[in-house]
C-alpha cells in the first residue's frame, strides 16, 4: 500500500480520459477508419505489388491505437475501438441505403456510386470483424508489455502490438472475405455454365 504522496511503481501509469486530447484522438481514429475503408475499394498496383488505396491511411489507425493504449490504457483504447466500429457500421448502413434510394433525373452517376460504395458494403462484415479483432489485440499487447516493462522498451510495445494486431486483422478479414467472394462467384459460374449449355443446345 502506498501513501498519497508516493508513486506506485508496481503498475503502469496511464492518463485520465478526461484530458482534452482524448476525444480528439478518438475523432481522428474514427475518421481514419472510415476513410481507409472507402479508399480500400480501389485496387492499386505498384508493378508486381498489388494492394488497395487503404494503405495510405489505414496504418495510421494502428499508430493512433498505440498512442491511446500507451497513454490512456486498455479500457480507454477499447472505448475508441468500439466508437470506430459503430461509426463504420453506421457509414456502411448509410451507403447501403443511399444506393437503393431513387436517383434524381439530373444525377448521372448512379452506376459509379454503386460500384464504389457497393464494394464497401459487400465486405463490411469481414472489415468490421478484422478491425475489432486487430485493434483489440493491438491495444491489449501494448498494455500487457507496458505492465511488465513499465516505461521501458517503448519500441517493443509499438512494434510487437502492431505486428500482432495486423496479423489478427488480416487473418480474420481474409477468412471471412474468402467465403463472401466464393459465395459471390458461385452464381456467376452457374450462369456461365448455363450459357455454355444453351449455346451447345442451340
Amino acid at each position: 500500500m502506498t501513501s498519497p504522496g508516493t508513486v506506485d511503481h508496481e503498475h503502469a501509469v496511464f492518463a485520465r480520459v478526461g484530458s482534452a486530447y482524448y476525444p480528439v484522438l478518438v475523432a481522428v481514429f474514427t475518421a481514419l477508419v472510415i476513410v481507409s475503408n472507402v479508399t480500400a475499394t480501389k485496387g492499386v498496383a505498384f508493378g508486381p505489388i498489388i494492394t488497395d488505396g487503404g494503405f495510405i491511411v489505414f496504418p495510421l489507425t494502428y499508430v493512433i491505437g498505440d498512442v491511446l493504449s500507451e497513454v490512456y490504457g486498455f479500457k480507454a483504447a477499447r472505448r475508441a475501438i468500439y466508437t470506430g466500429f459503430a461509426m463504420n457500421a453506421l457509414a456502411a448502413a448509410a451507403f447501403w441505403a443511399t444506393v437503393y434510394l431513387p436517383a434524381a433525373d439530373f444525377y448521372p452517376n448512379q452506376e459509379h456510386f454503386e460500384n464504389v460504395v457497393g464494394a464497401y458494403t459487400a465486405l463490411i462484415i469481414a472489415g468490421l470483424a478484422g478491425f475489432i479483432v486487430g485493434q483489440t489485440l493491438n491495444a491489449w499487447v501494448v498494455v500487457l508489455i507496458k505492465e511488465r516493462t513499465k516505461e521501458k522498451h517503448l519500441w517493443a510495445r509499438l512494434i510487437g502490438s502492431t505486428f500482432v494486431g495486423q496479423l489478427g486483422d488480416t487473418v480474420v478479414f481474409c477468412a471471412i472475405a474468402a467465403s463472401v467472394v466464393c459465395a459471390a462467384l458461385k452464381p456467376s459460374r452457374k450462369s456461365s455454365s448455363e450459357k455454355v449449355t444453351n449455346r451447345s443446345v442451340g
